[in-house]
């Protein structure tokens, strides 16, 4: 299946960190966020690529047009550097596409201007250029095969540190609860998407929000909730708990290089429910098995 990546906003909680290029490519180790991603999707037989290009798309362009095997891949060097014998290669077999999709543009603008890159696909896969997860793709896409939804997605617990407060209506505090051991779960992205996802969307539309509502007031969305591994880089010390991963030889996401984990957590429908206070917006309740 093709893979839809969005890699065209602006990152501004990363900005600080680097004004000269896209948060996709913040590096960790030797490569960007974003070829971590690719990795993870061509681990599982997905290799074709389209990046939804926006804000110093440029540089995306311009580190793969320039790619160099050598920084992450063993080689033999021979006739005083005249000649390099590769002895594994990354990108060899990958075909990506380059889309220019906005500087402004929401995710779900971005999956509107690729439309055309996907008319002859039933189905298709899409992420953010950003997360990064041990979670067995093949389980979500099986699930979602078998199924007559036209969306699921990852849902994950999340790693931020706040609390969640519950009061009466005196003000008076009733329960706190750390958002790691709170029954809350995040979208973790790993989209798996039908060609009708482009029905239930309209000129403006954000994915997750007006198009997703509309697939959950018909029953046609669902998650995979998953307590494994996974983490965004949505600020400068996500960015530094993952690099640090990377340099102990602990990368949790590099299955290439591991033994598959073992999921089991049943697929899952969603179920509106209200939030207030500083968690306010949004939110979904899952509902194992349902």
């Amino acid at each position: 299946m093709r893979v839809v990546l969005f890699c065209g906003g602006l990152g501004m909680r990363l900005r600080d960190y680097s004004e000269s290029i896209p948060k996709p490519m913040v590096q960790i180790g030797y490569r960007p966020l974003i070829w971590w991603v690719m990795k993870y999707y061509a681990h599982f037989g997905h290799r074709d690529f389209i990046l939804c290009l926006g804000y110093k798309g440029d540089v995306i362009k311009d580190y793969f047009l320039n790619y160099n095997e050598c920084r992450s891949n063993d080689f033999v060097l021979s006739q005083g550097g005249q000649q390099i014998e590769l002895l594994r290669k990354d990108i060899e077999d990958w075909r990506i596409t380059f889309v220019d999709t906005g500087l402004n543009s929401n995710i779900g603008e971005r999956l509107m201007a690729v439309e055309p890159f996907l008319r002859d696909e039933e189905m298709f896969l899409a992420n953010y250029s950003d997360g990064f997860t041990d979670f067995p793709l093949p389980t979500l896409i099986e699930e979602f095969t078998q199924s007559d939804n036209v969306a699921t997605f990852l849902s994950v617990r999340p790693h931020y540190s706040f609390h969640f407060v519950k009061r009466d209506e005196q003000g008076r505090v009733t329960a706190m609860d750390d958002v790691t051991t709170a029954n809350v779960w995040v979208n973790g992205g790993c989209f798996v998407l039908r060609r009708a996802i482009f029905d239930h969307m309209r000129r403006g539309d954000e994915l997750v929000v007006e198009p997703f509502q509309r697939l959950i007031a018909e029953g046609k969305l669902a998650t995979h909730a998953y307590n494994g591994f996974w983490r965004c880089v949505d600020t400068f010390k996500d960015l530094q708990a993952l690099d640090s991963l990377y340099s102990k030889g602990n990368a949790p996401w590099e299955l290439w290089r591991q033994k598959p984990v073992v999921e089991t957590v049943p697929v899952s429908r969603l179920r509106p429910v209200e939030t207030e206070g500083a968690a306010a917006g949004t939110a979904w309740r899952v509902q194992a098995g349902g």
